[in-house]
């Protein structure tokens, strides 16, 4: 294996951009993504080795390969998916879950049958990925490289591209891919430098240490991340009341038990063909081939999108329990939908006709919990504080402003008041990191790069790539790991292309 670390300070830094051999490759961030497409360009295309060059990753922080989500935290924040889609291997679906060996039989949800793990545990799976990737490439003859440096810009210098970084050394590259992640969440209610209130909890191991085990807590949001912060507060044995806030007020949806069947209808491959074939895809094409996959499986489409679209008035103990109990159904609908949305979605989204992605844009909160549920162990601990009476879930928000020694929350309810507010508002799928600003900025001004009006960058540069969130344009669902491995695939393919 030929890999260095460089922490951008030595004296042929700056030669590198001008000097360079046939296939220079640089990847800009080294989180999951980045993993994935390491992966993807390790393995061999047809049998055979499609070249070599160097491969330089560019990543400042010490959580190398494992982003944002998955570095050391609570054991409490578990992997949100059972093992097939949870492979950063793109169509290997066991190939995370034959890392994880007997050690998931200690990890296992007892109603989803699946073994979930720390996330911290996960991160492991890849570095290891990571580091084999990295191995096998040596071995096709790539010299890879670490570079502990943040790019703050990219431009074109000839036929090279030229990444600069923040202690204002340059490296070239024939072929950038950028992995930079997705952005923070959004301070909503403006209440950042407030004592008290956390813009980002994670990890949560730092940000619930703080928290007076007895204070009320409002938590903004009641999607995954919010859940998170609920299960956690529990295990740390929070005694105070905990306040889940949303406009909707409606949790996520609890993932079904895995059967044993992939799509066959709704698949990237009959989306492409129908391209080819018409010119154009439509939202009703899709339907017509999910139509067809639950038809195939004596189910039907009518049926599913009414028990998906509509939300009885409810209360969220009862929606819950339903949820819990339906872990076991056979029916493979939403099981379908859950998978393509990460792996269809995204190829499929720039097809659609504008109007059709408005259709779907008004569906938003049910897309979101449709493909991105909860996993059933933190349902259960969830249900357990709402009938205690520890946890509410709060819809209609209205505002939430600092008070003396604490915070006043007006919603649907009324008026109450918090000691500690957690911020776990999901950022949107398009948004730019803080630490990535400047290189967009770059990519921008330098016409690499145009800005999309929905969020994110379209690459106006046949040798710039995108994996990722930042991805211009695409869905409204935020990049799963299932998601990003088929990013990660289909641009190694046009990375090691002639």
């Amino acid at each position: 294996m030929n890999i260095g670390i460089d922490i951008g300070i030595g004296a042929d830094a700056d030669a590198d951009a001008d000097a360079g051999t046939d296939s220079d490759i640089a990847i800009v961030g080294g989180g999951a993504a980045a993993v994935g497409l390491l992966d993807a360009l390790a393995a061999e295309q047809d049998g055979t080795s499609a070249g070599s060059g160097t491969l330089t990753v560019f990543e400042p922080s010490p959580q190398l390969w494992r982003g944002r989500p998955y570095g050391p935290d609570l054991d409490s924040v578990l992997v949100n998916a059972p093992p097939a889609m949870m492979s950063i291997r793109n169509g290997d679906f066991g190939h995370y879950a034959a890392w994880l060996g007997e050690r998931g039989a200690d990890h296992i949800d007892v109603l989803l049958g699946q073994p979930l793990v720390p996330r911290a545990l996960y991160g492991e799976y890849l570095v290891h990925t990571a580091e084999k990737a990295i191995a096998a490439l040596g071995e096709q003859g790539w010299s890879v490289r670490v570079v502990v440096a943040r790019v703050t810009g990219i431009v074109r210098r000839g036929a090279r591209l030229v990444l600069r970084t923040h202690d204002a050394h340059e490296y070239g590259a024939t072929q950038v891919a950028l992995c930079t992640g997705g952005g923070a969440p959004p301070d909503l209610y403006g209440l950042t430098g407030n004592p008290g209130f956390t813009a980002d909890p994670y990890p949560l191991a730092d940000t619930l240490a703080s928290v007076p085990a007895g204070d009320d807590v409002a938590v903004i949001g009641s999607g995954l991340t919010a859940v998170d912060v609920a299960v956690s507060l529990a295990a740390r044995g929070h005694r105070g009341r905990i306040t889940l806030l949303s406009r909707s007020g409606v949790l996520p949806r609890v993932w079904q038990r895995p059967v044993d069947r992939r799509p066959r209808q709704l698949t990237v491959e009959r989306v492409s063909a129908l391209r080819e074939a018409r010119g154009n895809v439509t939202l009703d094409d899709l339907v017509g081939l999910l139509r067809t996959e639950l038809a195939d499986a004596g189910e039907d489409f009518d049926a599913l999108m009414a028990e998906l679209l509509h939300i009885e008035a409810i209360s969220p103990v009862q929606r819950l329990r339903r949820q819990i109990a339906a872990v076991d159904d056979p029916r493979i609908g939403r099981r379908v939908l859950q998978e393509t949305a990460h792996t269809v979605g995204p190829h499929v989204w720039r097809l659609l006709p504008e109007s059709d992605r408005v259709r779907l844009r008004r569906h938003l909160r049910t897309a979101t919990s449709v493909a991105s549920p909860m996993i059933p162990a933190n349902a259960a601990t969830l249900l357990r504080l709402l009938e205690a009476g520890q946890l509410t879930v709060a819809g209609g928000v209205q505002a939430i402003e600092p008070v003396h020694g604490g915070f006043r929350v007006r919603d649907e309810d009324g008026a109450h008041t918090a000691g500690t507010v957690v911020n776990a508002v999901n950022p949107q799928p398009q948004a730019i990191s803080a630490a990535a600003e400047e290189l967009v900025r770059s990519l921008a001004d330098s016409g690499l790069a145009t800005l999309h009006p929905s969020g994110g960058l379209n690459p106006a540069d046949q040798h710039l790539h995108i994996v990722g969130d930042l991805t211009g344009g695409a869905s409204f669902i935020t990049s799963s790991i299932a998601g990003l491995a088929a990013q990660a695939s289909r641009t190694a393919q046009a990375l090691r292309a002639p």
